[in-house]
């Protein structure tokens, strides 16, 4: 029997009705390599067929509306030619032996006027212009005070995951992830610096998960549950969110999403190295005693990171970003003591197949 002094990374694990070949999931990142209407196309096929040794392949975040957009050459799961671009991808991951979750993304107010339909303005739970700026077509723009959602046009919002969800379905993917992180709509209403309603979608901790619990009410009605997972990143300051009791919220949020036996919980830990910058630091794995399902830690694991991790119980498995961005056989160079590729940062967002799809392999 295996113990947990003996997991690592290699070890093998089930994941709903999956049997994993091993803990090591490839983490969602935007690559901003999509077509002109938001689909996949060849070169995105084979960034993942290269990647499929990962015990799990998350893809980046796919926008399932044209409404939820929030950069350039992001990819869709709304229309028919997105589910045909994406069944590609599946049909490739599955035929050389992989498993492929797709993430299911909503910007919110993370947008721009000039990327969304009849330059609308972007939408959030309340009218609060972030700070900074965002990427758009013309480059750098600055935020804009968002469309505060009324009560009449949540319920179209929590249909676009629904529908988004419905066509993940359709273009194969063995489950779907809702994007619930990094200051984006699902996060924006859970949290108080950016959720000052007054009516059942804010408030109290309750009222602010609301939303989150009825997108993940809806995503499982057309997957189940098992097959479902969910990202939250309770520290992370990324596109100027904060709450006041970060712990508070997520420890109401993580329990409440007990209710539906999900595939998992993912939970992003950026923000540890900035203690204070999304509100007061806790210790993240105490949402894994409450967590009644498998736990999948990210942010900053290495080989050594990542087997204590395991070893000691506080993750089921563990997600990496760049490292699978550089290294499209990151396991074959973990099981070898194999050195690294350096990630070429220049081209993490946009552009083609350099620092895509040509990272070197290890030589056979």
């Amino acid at each position: 029997m295996t113990t947990a002094k003996n997991i690592n990374l290699f070890s093998p694990i089930q994941l709903g009705p999956y049997a994993l070949k091993s803990r090591m999931a490839m983490a969602p990142m935007t690559r901003n390599r999509a077509g002109e209407k938001n689909e996949p196309h060849a070169l995105n096929v084979e960034y993942y067929r290269q990647r499929v040794s990962a015990g799990l392949i998350i893809t980046e975040g796919a926008i399932v509306s044209p409404e939820a957009v929030g950069y350039p050459g992001t990819p869709g799961i709304y229309s028919p030619e997105q589910v045909a671009g994406w069944r590609q991808v599946t049909d490739a991951v599955h035929a050389a032996g992989g498993r492929i979750f797709l993430q299911l993304w909503h910007c919110g107010r993370a947008s721009h006027k000039s990327l969304l339909p009849n330059s609308m303005l972007p939408v959030a739970p309340s009218a609060i212009k972030p700070v900074g700026e965002t990427l758009t077509y013309t480059g750098m723009q600055a935020f804009e005070t968002p469309h505060a959602l009324t009560l009449e046009e949540i319920p179209g919002i929590i249909e676009m995951f629904r529908h988004g969800a419905q066509c993940a379905l359709e273009a194969g993917f063995d489950g779907v992830e809702i994007h619930g992180a990094n200051g984006y709509l699902v996060d924006q209403f859970l949290r108080d610096g950016t959720n000052q309603r007054t009516d059942a979608y804010g408030g109290s901790i309750a009222n602010r998960a609301r939303f989150m619990l009825e997108v993940t009410d809806a995503v499982c009605s057309v997957w189940n549950a098992n097959r479902v997972g969910i990202r939250l990143s309770p520290l992370g300051p990324f596109n100027d969110i904060r709450d006041t009791n970060p712990e508070a919220t997520f420890s109401y949020a993580v329990e409440a999403l007990n209710r539906f036996g999900l595939a998992y919980l993912h939970i992003a830990e950026m923000g540890i190295d900035k203690p204070g910058a999304a509100g007061p630091a806790f210790d993240l794995f105490k949402l894994r005693g409450i967590w009644k399902g498998l736990y999948m830690a990210n942010y900053g694991y290495d080989l050594t990171r990542g087997n204590a991790v395991l070893a000691d119980g506080r993750a089921d498995m563990v997600a990496f970003g760049v490292p699978f961005l550089a290294n499209p056989d990151l396991p074959r160079r973990f099981a070898t003591g194999a050195a690294l590729n350096t990630p070429d940062v220049a081209t993490f967002y946009g552009g083609d197949e350099k620092g895509y799809t040509d990272y070197p392999f290890l030589a056979e």
